[in-house]
């Protein structure tokens, strides 16, 4: 799909003088349509797709703005120079087939190339290998009224074919067909769409035939209101410039130091600050606000139960707040130099030195030494 895209508009508008009054069907519309792509034009009735698919098939000239077909800009191309490019760069498929009521259907499929002047004996070859292409190698000799739809509509890409277009153009394909027909139809535009490379775009009303193209163009008061285009943006790598392996899950934001090691798998709320030389073993699960001094070490499945306290290099739970050397469990209340665990009941005065261990459960003092009174 590189090089020379098969369409190109810039700003095209276009502006219908009827009776005196300006009616504007377009308003300023851009896209590309790449070689090989293929591509819905849709929206509803008085939207404006019809006047852009005839822009496109350079059936009309835009008003203001630049569209080019295969390179070349129409607007500065003479009516029979518009006429050579789309016979020899356009195929057409129509709504209402508009075969030659009275011409056989390997006649109706040459006439493309009757105009290009190609002798009769290559254009009947040519056609018939087209007729074939689509299914339709037994029908060569029969007339339209002795085709079903479907098989009228495949003698029209036939022909559209038969000149080997870098884009084709299909206005409301399957709007005659029933439903089944319809599919089979869209089967085969997108089956000639891999094997020829040429470039389609059809325009349609119907959700599900548009759902059916890689890209869809939304049109509505003659603006191309939606692409659904591939961003060329490149996503981010989500592992650049973090800490974080691919798979271990872990949120950023996260700020670890040099010689942590974290084993995949341990979930981490984001805010822990650590430092040089902590370890921690898959399974341990702490929460954020967590602190620890350096050279802590703690395996898996310790618990700890609030209300312990402790003095530097020992470790405590989350929600645990220390003022300079004194330890208090969350929403204990002391004053200066008072140390009272959870739930037990001091009088003021009480002082205790630091260095005194209490036991979480039994609610006593272990190895005290110091003065004061010792508490139940």
């Amino acid at each position: 799909m590189s090089g020379t895209p098969a369409l190109e508009a810039v700003d095209v508008t276009r502006t219908y003088e009827l009776d005196g009054v300006s009616v504007q069907a377009l308003k300023g519309v851009s896209l590309r349509i790449a070689q090989g792509e293929y591509a819905a034009i849709l929206g509803p009735s008085g939207s404006g797709k019809s006047t852009l698919m005839h822009l496109l098939g350079a059936l009309d000239r835009p008003t203001t703005g630049t569209l080019r077909v295969a390179g070349r800009d129409i607007s500065a191309l003479s009516p029979d120079e518009l006429a050579e490019l789309r016979n020899t760069h356009i195929g057409f498929v129509f709504q209402s087939f508009h075969l030659l009521a009275r011409t056989s259907a390997l006649d109706n499929v040459g006439l493309p190339l009757a105009y290009r002047g190609v002798p009769k004996a290559e254009r009947r070859e040519r056609a018939a290998a087209a007729l074939e292409t689509v299914g339709l190698a037994h029908r060569l000799g029969h007339r339209p009224n002795q085709l079903s739809g479907g098989e009228q509509q495949r003698v029209a890409i036939a022909r559209a074919l038969v000149g080997n277009p870098r884009l084709l153009l299909a206005d409301e394909p399957t709007g005659n067909l029933d439903t089944r027909t319809g599919h089979e139809v869209m089967d085969l535009l997108e089956r000639l769409n891999a094997e020829t490379g040429a470039a389609v775009i059809l325009v349609t009303h119907e959700p599900d035939v548009a759902e059916r193209a890689p890209r869809r163009l939304h049109v509505r008061d003659g603006l191309l209101a939606h692409d659904t285009a591939p961003d060329p943006t490149p996503a981010p790598d989500r592992n650049r410039a973090t800490d974080r392996d691919p798979g271990t899950g872990r949120d950023p934001g996260i700020s670890r130091d040099a010689g942590i090691e974290r084993d995949a798998g341990i979930g981490c709320d984001a805010g822990i600050e650590r430092d040089a030389g902590i370890e921690r073993d898959a399974g341990i699960g702490r929460d954020a606000g967590i602190w620890r001094d350096a050279g802590i070490w703690r395996d898996a499945g310790i618990g700890r139960d609030g209300g312990i306290g402790r003095d530097g290099g020992i470790e405590r739970d989350a929600g645990i707040d220390r003022d300079a050397g004194i330890d208090r469990d969350a929403g204990i209340g002391r004053d200066g130099g008072i140390g009272r665990d959870a739930g037990i009941g001091r009088d003021g005065g009480i002082g205790r030195d630091a260095g005194i261990e209490r036991d979480g459960e039994s609610g006593r003092d272990v190895g005290v030494e110091g003065e004061g009174v010792e508490g139940a």
